[in-house]
């Protein structure tokens, strides 16, 4: 039985409650990341070429069978973000890192990860992954980066 959920580690930001959730990814917490998560019944996550999961019960089964087989060393790069209000949505680049016979080597993952500001602070109401490339390193953008 699920204990009572943990406090994401600050109440700041979006950005604070992905990097808890890729924190508990790479040290195979469970409880961690699901004080990620929203409380509500429609929360849902994805991954990549699964079944929707929805609701925390779901969402939890699947991490917890994934982590019966090690942590998972996800990286989250090229982040995008559209914040508004109460609401900020991720698009990630995952690398992954997996050892395999011929030794170690990377894979990715695209992901999406939407946040909504609640009275508990930022949790995840939504993850999900498809599959990617090395390829996806190189965005296809009409937006010039901006360095500042």
């Amino acid at each position: 039985m699920p204990t009572a959920k943990i406090p994401p580690v600050s109440t700041g930001n979006a950005d604070v409650t992905e990097a808890a959730f890729y924190e508990a990814l790479q040290s195979g917490d469970i409880e961690k990341l699901m004080a990620c998560w929203g409380d509500e019944d429609d929360i849902v996550c994805v991954h990549p070429g699964g079944a929707r999961l929805v609701g925390g019960a779901a969402i939890r089964a699947a991490f917890d069978a994934m982590f019966s087989n090690g942590t998972i060393r996800a990286h989250p790069e090229k982040v995008r973000k559209v914040d508004a209000l109460s609401a900020s949505v991720h698009s990630v680049l995952e690398r992954i890192d997996v050892l395999t016979e011929e030794g170690p080597r990377n894979v990715y993952v695209i992901a999406t990860n939407v946040y909504h500001q609640t009275p508990h602070g930022w949790r995840m109401v939504a993850h999900h992954a498809s599959p990617g490339t090395s390829r996806d390193l190189q965005e296809v953008s009409e937006t010039p980066p901006v360095l500042h």
